[in-house]
Order: C-alpha cells, then structure tokens, then sequence
C-alpha cells in the first residue's frame, strides 16, 4: 500500500476518533477534555495506535486519573471500533491501541510559566537588550559605510584601461 494513502488513512482515523470520542457518554471519558493527536494504523490496516492528550490534565480538585481514563477509552473500544467502521469505508476494521500523550498538558504548563510575572520580566528585558544591541550594530554598521564612501577610488583621466 502506498505510504500517501496510509497518511490518509491517519488523517481520517484522527478525525473519526476525535468526534466519536466527544460523543462517549461514560463519565471517565466525558469528564475530561480528550483530544486525539494522532493516529497510526499499520500497513495491513489491522492495528491502530491513537495518541491522545487531555487538556485538563493538570486542573481542577478532581486531578487527573490517566488510569481512569485509559479505562474507560478501552472499555469504549467496541463502540468506537463500531463507529468508525461505519463512518469509514475500511475492509478490516483496526483493532485499537491507545496510548496517552502528555504534550498537550505540558504545553498548558510551559503556556502558564511564560506568562508569570516574572519570566515576563525577563522577557522584557532580554527583548529591549536585543533592541539596543540591534541599534548599536546599525549605527556601527552605518559609521563603517559612511568611512567606506570616503575612501571610494575615482578614476583619474591617465589612467589606462585594458579592452
């Protein structure tokens, strides 16, 4: 099979799991904000690995049970298996492996630090020194093809040239 059409394959799989994820009434999944980042099936269409993250890993009382949820996406697995067989037009119907991606939670963390009073300081800061040094380089810059303009050889009447 192609590689492109395996890529489109992921691409529609992503989707299909996406929606049919938002649509799992069982309260380990529907309390949590399930984003599905990938997926890839293998090349005989057997097998699909789902990447997926959650949004609110690090909020709320409640805290996080990526166990729980792991759970209750494996115990979904014959609902979704069903649903993406009948939104997509598949000979073989992937048995679905699902395997939890952090990055969007640490996105969420790095996202809060920068935007601490602090680091926003130091941003600050570091940004008006780029500015000044950036400012000194083209005055330095302009002093040096200032001193190169008086310096210009001019042709004077006996001089030869070659043809």
């Amino acid at each position: 099979m192609a590689k492109y059409r395996r890529d489109r394959i992921n691409e529609e799989m992503m989707h299909a799991v996406s929606e049919i994820v938002r649509g799992i009434k069982d309260p380990r999944v529907s309390e949590h904000f399930v984003s599905v980042i990938r997926c890839e099936v293998t090349p005989d269409l057997k097998y699909c690995k789902i990447y997926y993250s959650v949004l609110d890993a690090n909020d709320g009382e409640n805290g996080f049970d990526e166990k729980a949820l792991k759970k209750g996406l494996i115990s979904a697995q014959g609902y979704i298996r069903g649903q993406i067989a009948q939104r997509l037009n598949l000979r073989i119907t992937p048995e679905l492996q699902f395997i939890y991606d952090p990055s969007i939670a640490y996105g969420a963390k790095i996202n809060t630090i920068l935007h601490t009073p602090s680091v926003k300081d130091d941003i600050r800061r570091f940004e008006e020194r780029a500015e000044l040094e950036a400012k000194e380089a083209a005055a330095a810059a302009a002093a040096a093809n200032a001193s190169d303009s008086n310096n210009t050889y001019t042709a004077k009447e006996d001089d030869e040239y070659d043809d």
